[in-house]
């Protein structure tokens, strides 16, 4: 669901290019807990492939286990110069990072088994076109993890979010007044686990299983270091 105020893909990018030479002190200790809840609940087999969707400068990189073949995108290719550094830091000649915008992928149907979101939905324009590509490029059953900031169902923590998002929208960097409920629904998710992170447990991760039907072959996964 789109909240009243709305983001543009050039502020976002602006937003991130400024912020990712201090991204990772301010943001990797704040956000980690949640981080390893979420590749926990990935559950990736060993021959799985993954997309993470908004990789950002690759902080989740050391969480995964090295025999994981993983595409990162993000729309920032500042950010991703910086994972193009971890990875190199990291010897995982198994991840490979492509500059992309989340709502129109360049994926084929069903090319992944699993996709992981982390702290991206509520900082792109449109949100359930963001999950409805995530659910085209994810193979049915495939697991679709989401970990993000939601508007708070306590009615004075609410309205605080909702008067804060025309500032913060504004900014580029999030929109504090997403709902989940109606966003899985208008993008026909249904979460099979639900769990509170984090400082405060103010974010909530959520697993759904891709219900979707199997669509035609699976297409090779395109991408690499385009844009970096």
């Amino acid at each position: 669901m789109r909240s009243s105020w709305h983001l543009s893909q050039k502020t976002v990018s602006q937003a991130y290019a400024l912020v990712s030479p201090v991204y990772d002190l301010v943001f990797n200790r704040i956000f980690y807990p949640g981080r390893v809840e979420a590749i926990k609940v990935l559950e990736p087999g060993p021959e799985d492939r993954i997309l993470e969707v908004g990789i950002g400068t690759g902080l989740n990189l050391p969480l995964y286990p090295h025999y994981h073949r993983l595409v990162g995108m993000d729309l920032s290719g500042k950010m991703l110069r910086k994972a193009q550094a971890r990875i190199y830091e990291l010897n995982a000649p198994h991840v490979s990072l492509t500059v992309m915008d989340a709502m129109r992928m360049g994926f084929a149907d069903n090319t992944f088994d699993h996709v992981l979101a982390t702290y991206v939905i509520s900082v792109v324009p449109d949100p359930t076109q963001v999950l409805q590509e995530i659910k085209r490029v994810c193979r049915p059953k495939g697991h679709i993890v989401i970990l993000n900031h939601f508007k708070s169902e306590h009615p004075v923590m609410g309205r605080l979010e909702g008067l804060m998002a025309p500032i913060l929208t504004r900014t580029g960097l999030f929109k504090p007044d997403l709902q989940l409920t109606p966003l899985l629904e208008q993008a026909g998710l249904i979460p099979d686990q639900i769990q509170r992170v984090n400082l405060f447990s103010g974010w909530r991760l959520i697993r759904c299983i891709n219900t979707k039907e199997m669509s035609p072959e699976v297409g090779p996964i395109e991408g690499g270091t385009d844009g970096l």
